[in-house]
């Protein structure tokens, strides 16, 4: 199983189409007409046949809510992976990008976060590890995760 899509809550599509795709670099997939809205989903230009966006209106009554708490926590709504984080804060902020959190270290990551023009924010995580690990615990350890 692998998530096929995934949905980024947004109060206008075509703002968001903007900011995600000029400013972010995304690339549309879907753009399918429904009704007052569309079925609009973005990828990766790095991996277009990777996991949609799916930028979704945020005309249910318990999205704002929902997304007014998280921002008013200081919570992404969701994370993208990049592979150099000061270059992509730096092609970002150029752009006029919003930073609410400059990149600093976290453990096996670096982290920015910033906010999409849309009502999120969106956290852009830089892996530094190199070893991954699994959670499978090898028989012949004590316990402890196995390396990859």
């Amino acid at each position: 199983m692998k998530v096929y899509v995934t949905s980024i809550f947004v109060d206008d599509q075509d703002k968001a189409e903007k900011f995600y795709t000029d400013v972010l670099g995304f690339k549309v997939k879907n753009n399918i007409p429904l009704g007052e809205n569309r079925w609009l989903t973005v990828v990766s230009a790095e991996d277009p046949e990777g996991t949609e966006v799916l930028l979704e209106p945020s005309s249910h009554p318990a999205v704002k809510p929902y997304k007014d708490a998280l921002v008013s926590d200081g919570i992404p709504a969701h994370s993208f992976q990049v592979n150099n984080l000061d270059a992509e804060r730096k092609r970002l902020g150029d752009r006029g990008v919003n930073f609410v959190q400059e990149p600093m270290n976290a453990g096996a990551v670096r982290m920015a976060v910033f906010e999409d023009t849309c009502g999120n924010l969106i956290q852009l995580i830089e892996r530094t590890d190199t070893d991954q690990v699994d959670n499978e615990k090898d028989p012949a350890d004590s316990g402890q995760k196995k390396k990859r």
